[in-house]
């Protein structure tokens, strides 16, 4: 493919709503396919970079991390559909917010609890103390 049918990394930026130091970043990642240089030494994209860069921002929505968005397109690249993977990698994701949620859920029982004893007590200020209320909470060790 000649130079004059690839795109400019401005230009993929701007049809693609991604910064050039992204561009330049997903391409060190090798998320990208790697641009071809002029005799100027700019960078050159394959049209299809467009729609590598689409894909990548439309993994990303779903929560999937760059590395995990490298190891689909590898899947790819091999010449298989990564589609079982995808959907192993979204239930490890849905397993692990549910781990968060608990977590979350748990945590805001617990400030719960502090909130209601604390409406109870009364506000003494000791010199030492910035405030009473948080000086009753116990320090992990």
């Amino acid at each position: 493919m000649s130079l004059a049918t690839r795109l400019k990394i401005g230009e993929v930026a701007k049809q693609t709503g991604v910064s050039v130091g992204t561009l330049r970043y997903y391409e060190s990642l090798r998320l990208i396919q790697p641009a071809e240089r002029g005799e100027n030494g700019y960078r050159h994209y394959n049209p299809d970079t467009i729609l590598q860069v689409k894909f990548i921002k439309q993994a990303q929505a779903l929560g999937f991390s760059l590395e995990e968005i490298r190891q689909i397109l590898d899947v790819r690249y091999r010449g298989e559909i990564p589609c079982d993977f995808v959907q192993v990698l979204l239930q490890h994701k849905i397993e692990q917010m549910e781990a968060q949620i608990q977590q979350m859920m748990a945590f805001k029982a617990e400030l719960e609890e502090y909130r209601d004893r604390w409406q109870t007590m009364d506000n003494l200020i000791l010199d030492e103390q910035v405030c009473p209320l948080i000086a009753t909470v116990p320090l992990a060790v």
